[in-house]
């Protein structure tokens, strides 16, 4: 069953009770990288580990996206800003104890590379940031792992 949750807004990326940040680097550069995550939502499934399936909603303005094992979230776009910063947040999921959360993507340009930097900001009771503390490690290894096949996508294409 979705549930709705509340609507954050940009500034919560930074005011967030749970505040996951995670950097990496691709060889592309940062409009290859943009691309890949503004204009092409249904190919996160074929990179970012964990996502079965995803849809641009709403002339761009949204996205639907469902995780293996059976997650899903609807969400809104926040800021795409071309080549430097992508962020959306959930308005409905099924995920039980989750109050907010905001994705946050920001792009800098490193020679001809960049560097990624994504942020998971959430909000939710006790037991689910304690759960988000724990999980920090996978979510972590999750996001290198999907940084390394972006970048091997982005080099065939």
């Amino acid at each position: 069953m979705a549930r709705r949750l509340r609507a954050v807004e940009l500034d919560f990326v930074e005011s967030a009770p749970v505040r996951l940040v995670f950097t990496g680097e691709v060889a592309a550069p940062p409009q290859a990288v943009y691309a890949a995550l503004v204009d092409d939502v249904a190919g996160w499934s074929s990179w970012f580990t964990g996502v079965a399936w995803a849809s641009s909603t709403h002339d761009g303005r949204g996205r639907e996206v469902r995780l293996t094992g059976g997650t899903r979230f609807a969400e809104t776009v926040l800021a795409a800003e071309p080549d430097a910063h992508y962020a959306y947040r959930v308005d409905t999921t099924n995920v039980p104890g989750l109050r907010a959360l905001l994705e946050d993507w920001r792009l800098t340009p490193t020679g001809s590379g960049t560097r990624l930097r994504w942020t998971f900001a959430a909000d939710g009771p006790a037991p689910f940031r304690w759960v988000m503390a724990l999980a920090r490690p996978g979510l972590g290894r999750a996001f290198r792992e999907s940084a390394r096949a972006l970048d091997h996508r982005l080099a065939r294409s």
